[in-house]
């Protein structure tokens, strides 16, 4: 995140900072309390796109002979380009008498911000989320990157096949196009040079055959042939990278004659 100046944290809003971590919450522990997880989101991923929040859960499970107390303060979230987001003040519930799981969430909204506070490009990729635990028996364990998450530029992508209806053994063109969230201009812009899986599911059928792998040229523009053999349904798949969600295509019906 570019950043020329804090801004407040609301209600575990998403908040820009250049600030450190501070010095009493220093990378260590006292005592065997241990975090022993770390999840945001289910998943460990979180895509965000132009114009809808996103509200980010975390989750962190700790483990003191004595039980857990609770949190010291919001978990921190530290970006890709070294800003802050803080969380909501945390709510601890017991797993059993030694365990606790202690969650909050964050809200980030693409569009909340003015030119001097918003989410660069360069924001997308790893994450980590630092958490301070405290047990009932006085130990403490601060966990500098004690989780991270994937965070990832929305992406959509685009199908259609034809002609519409076609001969059996005639053969189609698939076009498509994929393109990803451009969070600096607000807008979903082409990405290229990336490969792409054309995928058919024949009608009836509950599940897709990738039919071969495509490169997306420059713009993101996609272009491939398959031959018609049965009525079905087409789609263009995209795993995804360290910046950029997965996604499939909506479905494209061919009737075949």
């Amino acid at each position: 995140m570019r950043i020329r100046a804090s801004v407040a944290v609301v209600s575990g809003a998403l908040a820009l900072s250049a600030l450190a971590v501070p010095a009493a919450q220093a990378d260590g522990s006292q005592g065997d309390i241990k975090i022993t997880k770390v999840v945001v989101d289910g998943d460990n991923k979180v895509q965000l796109g132009i114009h809808d929040p996103v509200t980010i859960k975390v989750s962190v499970t700790a483990r003191d002979d004595s039980g857990i107390k609770g949190t010291g303060g919001p978990f921190q979230l530290l970006g890709a380009d070294h800003g802050i987001a803080s969380s909501s003040r945390p709510r601890c519930a017991k797993v059993s008498a030694t365990t606790s799981t202690c969650t909050a969430s964050v809200k980030i909204d693409p569009k909340m911000y003015p030119r001097d506070y918003y989410l660069t490009n360069k924001s997308a990729g790893a994450w980590y989320v630092n958490a301070w635990v405290e047990a009932n028996d006085h130990d403490y364990i601060w966990g500098e990157k004690a989780g991270f998450f994937s965070f990832q530029r929305k992406a959509r992508l685009s199908v259609n096949a034809a002609p519409e209806p076609v001969k059996k053994g005639r053969t189609i063109t698939v076009t498509g196009a994929l393109t990803r969230a451009d969070w600096e201009a607000l807008k979903y812009g082409g990405y290229g040079a990336r490969s792409v899986k054309l995928q058919f599911r024949k009608a009836g059928g509950k599940s897709y055959t990738t039919l071969r792998t495509v490169k997306a040229d420059a713009e993101g523009k996609l272009k491939t042939t398959a031959k018609a053999t049965a009525d079905g349904y087409y789609r263009f798949s995209y795993a995804g990278d360290s910046t950029t969600g997965a996604v499939n295509s909506a479905a494209d019906f061919i009737d075949v004659k």
